[in-house]
């Protein structure tokens, strides 16, 4: 991770009860508190204002959900499949995301802080116009992921695939790119200004700018 990026845990009890999300259908505000949801697919849910802390989800499938304006904190996502789930301007602090498919997932306009993830696929995701500060990516695949007219503080990029991802109108300055793998960005080299890359990188990067580099 790099230095000076610390990412606060989710804090969660190391005992919770079993329940089903559809529980959350009996609450006059819908939230899951204090609790573990195992193996359900909830694929195709519409629920506004879903407030979730200190929840465990695991082996759960929420394919196509829409939870506009959800509000998660102490959350983790575990070998769940998130693909096209819409989390649009949601609150997400201290969540983690680990072994989970969030393919053309869409966290457009959203609050992220403290918030990791893990060996997921996150391609063709959407991150346009959120904010996203204390947030990692590590070993994940980002692949036409969307992160337009975003704001980035303090986000960590750890050996991942960032290939064709748009950083239209987001400032790259002090993150650190350089591990990461890439054929091609969408971004203008003004938002470049301080982005840590690799010498390789930067080779690249030169053609831009119609530099013809010699050994």
């Amino acid at each position: 991770m790099t230095e000076g990026v610390k990412i606060e845990l989710p804090k969660i009890a190391s005992e919770l009860e079993k329940v089903n999300f559809r529980d959350i259908y009996y609450e006059e505000d819908p939230q899951l508190v204090n609790c573990m949801v195992l193996g359900e697919q909830i694929d195709n849910e519409v629920i506004d204002k879903v407030f979730l802390s200190k929840v465990i989800f695991k082996n759960v499938t929420l394919m196509d959900a829409s939870f506009y304006k959800i509000d998660m904190t102490d959350v983790i996502f575990e070998n769940c499949n998130l693909s096209n789930a819409r989390l649009r301007e949601g609150i997400v602090h201290r969540v983690a995301f680990k072994e989970c498919k969030l393919l053309g997932s869409d966290f457009s306009g959203a609050n992220l802080r403290n918030v990791s993830f893990k060996n997921c696929n996150l391609n063709l995701s959407n991150f346009s116009d959120a904010h996203l500060k204390q947030v990692s990516f590590d070993e994940s695949s980002l692949t036409s992921a969307k992160f337009y007219n975003c704001k980035l503080s303090k986000i960590d990029l750890n050996h991942c695939d960032i290939n064709n991802v748009n950083f239209t109108k987001t400032m790259l300055k002090g993150i650190d790119i350089s591990s990461c793998t890439f054929e091609q960005l969408i971004v203008s080299l003004d938002n470049l200004n301080g982005c840590e890359v690799s010498s390789h990188q930067a080779i690249g990067f030169s053609k831009l700018l119609g530099l013809k580099v010699k050994d």
